[in-house]
């Protein structure tokens, strides 16, 4: 099923051909007391009642005729269309569905709570109204699959940091659910406009366990910075030292003067300085 147009005019026609027929059969009546001719017109402008429309901006009215499509009409405005029709409203405006928060496993097996926003519009209104049972409910549904789908594909947190997690690459997530999400509404006429994360979390019961281990791998993190920002400053002080000529240091001297360095900066506490008056040998 594919939307295509229906036929309709300016509703103004329609209104003044309903209003014609109406004044004529009263003039008929009027002046040769006949039923029949009258009747007949009355009945035609009845039958031309049946076909206005009303459409409001944002909005499509899907045409069927005893189970026949005809089309949609997508401007807004009164509209004569063809009589006897069956006219379903499907609304084109952007919406919001906000899933509920849904308990997974993610690719390493923890459970974790994940919920997503999910923006949407309809752009075939005939595909959401013949080619689904009910597009909201459908939509409604698939998001959530595509969700956990998407959820038990990445981790929700890496302390390596070389690959994508669910925490760390919130917009590549963002954009393989909705690439996900469009290959599962496409047959129901409806578009992604943006899929986005509103709620993640490790479950409950592994909570506290896991921000214990995220604690841990900052500290060490963090060490790591440190003893690599002390190794480069002591040796960029001994190739100082040595390019200048200010002193001559053994490799004993050097290795002491580099232990030093190390203790002062890497300590977490402030280091207490010992004057040495004599001599290493």
């Amino acid at each position: 099923m594919k939307e295509t147009k229906a036929w309709y005019v300016n509703g103004g026609i329609g209104v003044v051909l309903i209003i014609f027929l109406v004044v004529w059969a009263a003039l008929l009546f009027v002046q040769y007391m006949s039923i029949v001719l009258p009747a007949v017109l009355v009945v035609l402008a009845l039958l031309l009642a049946t076909g206005m429309t009303i459409v409001q901006p944002n909005q499509a009215k899907v045409v069927t005729f005893f189970g026949r499509y005809l089309g949609s009409i997508r401007d807004s405005g009164l509209f004569l269309t063809v009589p006897l029709t069956i006219r379903q409203t499907v609304s084109l405006r952007v919406r919001n569905f906000n899933s509920s928060t849904l308990k997974v496993n993610d690719v390493e097996g923890n459970p974790i709570e994940i919920a997503a926003v999910i923006v949407f519009k309809v752009v075939d209104s005939a595909k959401a109204v013949f080619d689904v049972e009910n597009y909201e409910k459908f939509v409604a549904i698939q998001s959530e699959t595509a969700i956990r789908h998407v959820a038990t594909k990445y981790p929700y947190d890496t302390f390596e940091g070389h690959e994508i997690t669910l925490r760390g690459n919130a917009d590549i997530i963002s954009d393989v659910l909705a690439n996900e999400l469009q290959a599962r509404l496409t047959v129901a006429g409806v578009e992604v406009v943006e899929a986005r994360l509103s709620h993640l979390a490790y479950s409950p019961e592994i909570a506290s366990a896991m921000l214990q281990r995220q604690q841990a791998s900052a500290i060490l993190a963090a060490r790591k910075k440190i003893v690599e920002g002390a190794v480069s400053m002591a040796q960029m002080a001994i190739e100082q030292l040595d390019k200048e000529g200010i002193l001559e240091l053994d490799d004993e001297r050097k290795a002491n003067m580099v232990n030093n360095l190390m203790v002062a900066i890497v300590s977490e506490r402030a280091t207490q300085p010992v004057i040495n008056t004599g001599s290493l040998y």
